[in-house]
């Protein structure tokens, strides 16, 4: 009985990290997985230390997602005005369009309000469209590494946790 609970546990887990395409909490849900094994476990290879250092993971993803956000734009010419633009772009955007496309409508709109929102803000700050154009680059490239760097923690957390599951 214990394989066939790892089986659906590690299955769930794994099927949290699809959740990264729809910019849902996947790396959170995966921690909350694991918390729940460690606690009807107590005895098994998942401790709280590692749940804990899960979630100090999904915490340094989402640090890095919107950091990258502002140091690309920034680094590519954006004000202060512009790289809060962007962010407040990436996550309304990332909202409104995650009805679209089955769900994937998400990351484009992220994507789209992020250069949207910093072209916006910089336009209306009297620069050029050029410069401005330049600078909403930066936060779209930033967006864009910043959620695969959140995928790739992700992946590497469901990694180390599943031998910690697995019975045996």
């Amino acid at each position: 009985m214990s394989y066939l609970w790892a089986c659906l546990t590690i299955g769930l887990m794994a099927l949290t990290q699809v959740l990264h395409l729809v910019s849902l909490p996947a790396n959170w849900l995966l921690t909350g997985l694991a918390a729940l094994w460690a606690w009807t476990h107590p005895d098994g290879g998942l401790t709280w230390a590692f749940v804990s250092l899960l979630a100090g993971l999904c915490l340094l993803g989402e640090v890095l997602e919107y950091w990258l956000q502002a140091r690309l734009g920034k680094r590519s010419g954006a004000s202060g005005r512009g790289t809060a633009a962007g962010l407040v772009g990436a996550v309304a955007g990332a909202i409104l369009c995650a009805p679209l496309f089955f769900g994937l409508g998400a990351i484009l709109g992220a994507m789209a309000g992020a250069y949207g929102g910093c072209l916006l803000m910089e336009r209306l700050g009297g620069r050029a469209w050029s410069e401005a154009a330049r600078a909403a680059a930066g936060a779209f490239q930033g967006r864009m590494l910043g959620l695969m760097a959140k995928t790739a923690l992700g992946a590497g957390m469901f990694v180390m946790t599943v031998p910690r599951i697995w019975p045996g």
